[in-house]
């Protein structure tokens, strides 16, 4: 049994590693200001002995007593509606934040692993993407306070490793979903599926032929896991290499939803990746990684799970 803390425990993904890590019997320290998390995602772990909420700003302090053999920084707005509203937060939670979990885990003796992004990337002039390729982020551009955010979350995570002898990992995260993604949170899976719930039109910005690579939650908190466990460094590649357009992920949620909403279009937002697409052979190689879950199942899933939500909150 190990003793780990989450920060951002409570947000979409941070909140399925807590389950994971509380179902294999670790002992779970989840620390979140709630700013984009919810209490509710881990409500159903409040009681368990071996799970603690903190709510704290990992900005402004870390209160983490006791032993601590994993710290996994999870904390950031994901969402591009998210960090582009909370421009300064963002930045923080990636710079004084990183810092203050990297000095708990060289304080504790602890293994580091902090979750950045496919975002690292930028408009990738090479596809599909590999961890040896440095990207192709616009620095002043409005997307910048999350690009290069975690940029320099990888940047400074490694001038700990070198230099303060600290054990890290590095996850570079492709877009996710599932269930306790928030509905219409701006990430393109929430938006399509509550607006064809809603029998609203699906807004596709741009020509719609721009591309993602979607990776159900549950494999990609086992990628998430197996990093964190080993003792690889990174940086490494945890998404589904399945590439999809977004006038082939619209169709599929209006068969999945039962829809006939049509589809409207908007103009592209400023730095938006034309191809996004991830390179996992070190994943696979190393630890015999890759997702299970296909777009059709994955999208089923969440979309049951938002009509879930719809009854319990009598709507």
């Amino acid at each position: 049994m190990a003793r780990v803390v989450v920060t951002g425990g409570s947000g979409f993904i941070g909140s399925h590693v807590c389950d994971s890590l509380i179902a294999r019997g670790d002992e779970v320290v989840c620390v979140d200001n709630l700013l984009t998390g919810q209490k509710s995602n881990v409500e159903q772990l409040f009681g368990n002995p071996r799970f603690s909420f903190v709510e704290a700003d990992v900005v402004r302090d870390l209160p983490v007593d006791g032993d601590v053999d994993l710290v996994m920084h999870l904390a950031s707005p994901a969402s591009p509606p998210e960090y582009l509203r909370l421009p300064f937060e963002t930045l923080d939670v990636s710079s004084i934040g990183t810092r203050r979990a990297l000095d708990l885990a060289l304080d504790r003796g602890a293994r580091f692993f902090v979750a950045s992004t496919s975002e690292v990337y930028g408009d990738p002039l090479v596809h599909p993407q590999h961890e040896e390729y440095w990207g192709n982020v616009n620095p002043i551009g409005p997307r910048s306070v999350y690009d290069e955010a975690k940029r320099f979350a990888e940047t400074l995570t490694m001038a700990y490793h070198r230099y303060n002898g600290v054990s890290v990992g590095i996850a570079r995260i492709f877009n996710t979903y599932g269930p306790r993604l928030r509905p219409a949170d701006g990430r393109v899976v929430s938006n399509f599926l509550v607006q064809a719930m809603n029998d609203r039109p699906l807004t596709i910005y741009g020509d719609g032929l721009q591309t993602r690579s979607f990776c159900y939650v549950s494999d990609e908190v086992r990628g998430l896991l197996a990093l964190a466990d080993s003792n690889e460094t990174g940086p490494m590649n945890i998404g589904n290499p399945c590439e999809f357009t977004m006038l082939e992920l619209a169709e599929i949620v209006r068969e999945i939803t039962g829809s006939s909403s049509e589809i409207v279009y908007e103009p592209l937002p400023t730095d938006d990746p034309t191809r996004r697409k991830p390179d996992i052979s070190r994943a696979e190689a190393l630890f015999g990684w890759s997702p299970k879950v296909d777009l059709r199942e994955g999208l089923r899933l969440t979309y049951e799970s938002y009509l879930a939500q719809q009854c319990h909150l009598g709507s």
